[in-house]
């Protein structure tokens, strides 16, 4: 068993089989390093047919991870569906975790326990996908020594997550997807690459991967790592503590999720839009009942009742036209509004 020389870990998501194809159709089973892979995959999917596809186009031996695993040179370990992928002692460990940035298995997660295993002998790698996840992943890599590797997002079929890692870190190398194999090769070799400056691993990152071991933490341990906000988490409705460490804003519960603050924010922002549909719902209910009050029995209905009748149609009908504008779309004014 060849132990690796570098772990390679890679963070992908909306049109990520694709790309992960073409990526390890460049890369030789005599590759001394090791890839890790997250792609974000439905819960209930197996994850077997990307292993048998990416084998089918590499001489890398490729695998679903298992927990307890050795990891090896020229070895890629797919993490499992529904479940994150670390790396403690030199094996792989596979949990089912809290979520981080509301996905599971989670970039970030991985990142960092393989930051935290392997130091400046860690290349992270975000490839094309949607939303945020990776991008706090590749500055724990950059604080614990490694390198940090993006797509070109000019090149990716969803910028979205290679854009947002270029926002938020000191990226290494930009690259698109046909020049990364030997990018990447380059960078493990012994030969041609420049050795890596070995630092000390971050108290905090340390702490932060522990807790995703052992699955939970405790308040005292998350209070270690930054101060408590009025905020609740969205996955648990927990206390949020405010990460003090790194340049990329985050958060994190005592139960172990996590967020960046982009991430959060969008969490917020469907949770709201659900809040609103349901308010939505309560209030056309009670529209229905004035109106049938009214029409059951006229002789009782009062001038105020039927003020607070139109009152109320107005308020439903900005309510649904808010709701199905989004926010681009602004409230209708009391002559747009349909009282019907």
């Amino acid at each position: 068993m060849a132990i690796p020389s570098h772990l390679i870990v890679i963070g992908t998501s909306a049109g990520g089989m694709p790309a992960l194809t073409e990526l390890v159709a460049q890369l030789p089973g005599t590759l001394t390093a090791a890839l890790l892979v997250v792609q974000h995959l439905s819960p209930d999917s197996t994850g077997a047919p990307l292993v048998a596809r990416l084998s089918a186009y590499t001489g890398l031996h490729c695998h679903l991870a298992t927990s307890g695993a050795p990891l090896e040179a020229g070895h890629l370990y797919l993490a499992p569906p529904d479940r994150h992928l670390l790396v403690k002692d030199n094996h792989l460990l596979v949990t089912k975790g809290p979520r981080e940035n509301s996905y599971r298995p989670a970039a970030d997660a991985m990142f960092r326990s393989a930051a935290v295993a392997y130091g400046a002998n860690v290349i992270g790698v975000v490839l094309t996908g949607m939303l945020h996840d990776g991008t706090a992943g590749l500055e724990f890599v950059k604080r614990c020594g490694g390198l940090a590797v993006v797509q070109d997002p000019a090149d990716a079929e969803f910028a979205s997550m290679p854009e947002s890692a270029l926002r938020a870190v000191a990226i290494d190398y930009i690259a698109p997807l046909a020049q990364m194999g030997p990018l990447l090769m380059r960078l493990v070799d012994p030969a041609r690459a420049v050795p890596p400056e070995q630092i000390s691993i971050p108290a905090d990152l340390q702490l932060e991967a522990a807790i995703a071991e052992r699955v939970v933490g405790t308040v005292e341990q998350v209070g270690q790592l930054g101060h408590q906000v009025p905020m609740t988490c969205p996955d648990c409705g927990g206390n949020l503590w405010e990460v003090n460490h790194g340049k990329v804003l985050r958060y994190r519960c005592h139960t172990g999720h996590a967020f960046t603050a982009e991430a959060l924010a969008e969490s917020n922002q469907q949770e709201l839009e659900e809040t609103l549909w349901v308010a939505l719902r309560m209030m056309e209910e009670r529209k229905n009942l004035l109106m049938s009050m009214s029409n059951h029995d006229n002789s009782t209905w009062s001038r105020q009742q039927e003020e607070r009748l139109v009152d109320l149609k107005r308020h439903v009908n900005r309510m649904r036209e808010f709701l199905l504008n989004g926010s681009e779309g602004a409230p209708p004014t009391d002559a747009q509004t349909d009282l019907k």
